[in-house]
């Protein structure tokens, strides 16, 4: 009973007209002749494809789960013919390389992709969400041999492809990883493309099985004899499943993984037994290559995130319009004056709140995430080399809040959306329920929420303060803009200056401590570093609701005028206010953490 429907016209509003897409299209070579018809084009078939192939698989591949057997795991019904779908529609090869046999187009078009891909069926897009870091990987890193061997059949999506860090003792830290490489001959030189066999264990990785494709191209964290200690230690390896004389290679899959949700999405146990394969990239510098597999699949889990609020949002709304329960306390001026009986809940203020918190979010959340593809877009394409790095920097500080925030925020809001059903909510046949259990593995995998907020402290905030010198003028630009916009008769947009103005202040006092008190207490920005990217997260979605509110104001569909002034106005005065206490915390010198004992 899930109603979910691709929200087309708000993808587009905010593609169009809060950040002017095309205007950054048209600013670079490789996508000038894209315009805005064929951006939406590209978009309703992909909603199309989300509707019609994979949503409807998303409940019973959820109940029906897949399967292991020593041979090969059995994803669930209809999978392997919604790939199949996928591949013959070219949607794997959307933002690829017109070289490569890709399509050539932005990065914002393959997120909107995948927002609506997660909405529909977080499980099954699984398979898919490391196809792009993989060509990316292979693409910068592989000597032309195996690039012409591999890269065209992961651009088409013909050959799936998986990450392989985790080993039962190495998380979140890689250092740990026991996984050995050896060459294959010991007198040639170890280098970028010499062959190699790999032994050893990873575990929790997506897709490490399927029956989706003939080949899977497993990319493998190892350590050469001899290698450094720690991360500093490692090599990446290039593992096919078949070898290129149809061999079956020592890759094998020992089970897949009972877990709490995307239950349709194999999550594997391997066993590398000399398998064979080929150094790709630097030895000893394989976490630098695999970064550009991580970073890929880390904007990928900020959508999931995306996906699931903007479900969540749709389902709860849709269920509070129909839902009679009691009398409200007060009525909508339009309500009939005839009616009676029991009020919708959608009245009610405790849901309307609810509802209100959850579209507030969903609308920033999705200027957040598309503004950062467009970001990286123009740090890839943008002809000036000083656009490009000033926008690269920008992607690395919001790269880990799209993922720490975004997922937070779509786990949360759907345990929230899941609370207006009622026990409703609680049972299968409204999807609710999926959506709560699915959307919670998105805070934990790609490196936890809270070492993305570690990262974006200590990393990208304390150690390179540029990136955030370099967002806080966004803000001001905003600003400049919101005090010199003609049509604000009713003050919303100076009103909204004067909030970011306030954000920025804040900002700029609670990082100023921060960096002060560091050398007297180093661990202090590691306790409040959640603190710090959630804070951070509302600033932005503060900038985001501004420019929906300018770019409302100016809109012709006064439905969707009025709807996002009170959506953004909701935010300001309901959400970000929660948020001030974070910066507190983060600007109190005094807070200090107990020790557990035992």
């Amino acid at each position: 009973m899930s109603t979910w429907t691709p929200p087309l016209q708000r993808m587009q509003f905010v593609i169009e007209q809060v950040l002017d897409a095309p205007a950054s299209w048209r600013a670079q070579p490789d996508f000038a002749d894209l315009d805005a018809d064929t951006a939406r084009e590209v978009l309703e078939q992909a909603g199309r494809f989300a509707v019609e192939v994979i949503a409807p698989i998303n409940g019973t591949g959820d109940t029906e789960g897949c399967r292991w057997d020593a041979n090969a795991v059995k994803t669930p019904a209809g999978y392997p013919a919604a790939w199949k779908a996928f591949v013959d529609g070219g949607w794997p090869s959307l933002p690829c390389a017109p070289e490569d046999g890709g399509q050539g187009l932005p990065s914002l078009l393959n997120a909107a992709l995948f927002e609506m891909l997660v909405s529909a069926n977080h499980a099954w897009t699984m398979y898919p969400g490391l196809l792009h870091g993989a060509y990316e990987a292979i693409r910068h890193n592989a000597v032309p041999a195996l690039r012409a061997r591999y890269l065209p059949k992961v651009v088409s999506g013909e050959w799936l492809s998986t990450m392989n860090l985790t080993e039962p003792q190495a998380g979140s830290d890689l250092g740990l990883t026991r996984t050995r490489c050896e060459p294959v001959d010991p007198d040639a030189p170890v280098v970028n493309g010499a062959a190699v066999t790999v032994t050893g264990q990873k575990i929790f990785i997506s897709g490490g099985d399927q029956d989706m494709t003939d080949n899977i191209v497993h990319l493998v964290l190892a350590r050469l004899p001899g290698a450094p200690a720690g991360t500093k230690g490692l090599t990446l390896v290039l593992v096919p499943k078949f070898m290129p004389d149809g061999r079956r290679n020592g890759a094998w899959c020992d089970g897949i993984e009972k877990k709490m949700g995307i239950k349709g999405s194999a999550t594997a146990q391997m066993r590398f037994e000399n398998a064979e394969g080929w150094i790709l990239g630097e030895p000893n510098a394989g976490l630098a290559a695999m970064f550009l597999m991580m970073n890929s699949a880390r904007l990928h889990v900020g959508m999931q995130g995306l996906g699931h609020l903007e479900a969540a949002c749709q389902i709860a709304t849709a269920y509070a319009r129909e839902r009679l329960q009691l009398r409200a306390p007060n009525r909508p001026a339009d309500a009939d004056p005839a009616h009676k009986g029991p009020d919708p809940i959608v009245w009610h203020p405790a849901m309307r709140r609810t509802l209100l918190d959850l579209h507030a979010q969903c609308e920033g959340a999705r200027v957040m995430a598309y503004w950062t593809a467009i970001l990286l877009d123009e740090s890839e394409h943008h002809p000036d080399a000083t656009v490009r790095q000033e926008r690269n920097d920008l992607v690395a500080l919001l790269t880990p809040i799209l993922k720490a925030f975004l997922t937070h925020l779509g786990h949360h809001g759907a345990n929230e959306a899941l609370g207006v059903l009622g026990g409703h909510g609680y049972v299968h046949d409204w999807g609710i329920e999926q959506h709560v259990r699915d959307s919670r593995i998105a805070l934990i995998y790609e490196g936890t929420n809270e070492i993305q907020a570690i990262d974006l402290l200590m990393r990208k905030v304390l150690d390179r303060p540029q990136r955030l010198d370099l967002l806080l003028d966004v803000f001001r630009v905003e600003i400049d803009t919101l005090l010199a916009a003609q049509d604000d008769a009713a003050g919303t947009l100076r009103t909204w200056a004067a909030t970011l103005t306030d954000e920025v202040e804040t900002i700029v006092a609670a990082t100023a401590e921060l960096q002060a008190g560091r050398a007297a207490a180093p661990d202090r920005p590691f306790l409040v570093a959640d603190d710090y990217l959630h804070a951070l997260g509302h600033s932005l979605l503060a900038w985001s609701w501004a420019r929906l509110a300018r770019a409302a104001l100016t809109d012709h569909d006064t439905a969707r005028r009025d709807w996002l002034l009170t959506v953004t106005q909701h935010g300001r005065t309901w959400l970000l206010p929660a948020a001030r206490w974070r910066w507190q915390r983060v600007a109190d010198a005094t807070l200090a953490l107990g020790w557990i004992p035992g």
